[in-house]
């Protein structure tokens, strides 16, 4: 479970990066989408830190926190592998949050 919650809190901080790292900060919906979403699901993740089971409110926080950032791959124009990227990070956050909720 712990491991899970550090990657999850691990993509969380790339979605916080990502703007400079590759290069679209200076479109400012797009980066404040990927702050902001990469914020939550970094504080979700790590507040949510051990802890499984469906009713745990972090878990739920990181779980949509994921699904917003693969939303955020198609909502702005990337490049197709750029996009692909943040489709599999946000995928990736939300399969290894709803494992996380099922407590194995």
């Amino acid at each position: 479970m712990t491991q899970r919650s550090s990657l999850v809190a691990l993509i969380g901080l790339w979605f916080i990066m990502a703007p400079w790292i590759m290069g679209f900060a200076g479109s400012s919906g797009a980066l404040w989408s990927s702050v902001i979403g990469g914020g939550v699901l970094l504080l979700s993740s790590l507040l949510g830190y051990g802890k499984s089971g469906w009713d745990s409110l972090f878990n739920w926080i990181s779980l949509l926190s994921g699904v917003w950032l693969m939303i955020f791959a198609m909502a702005f124009p990337f490049p197709l592998l750029q996009a692909s990227l943040y489709l599999l990070l946000g995928l990736a956050a939300v399969l290894l949050t709803f494992y996380n909720m099922e407590g194995r």
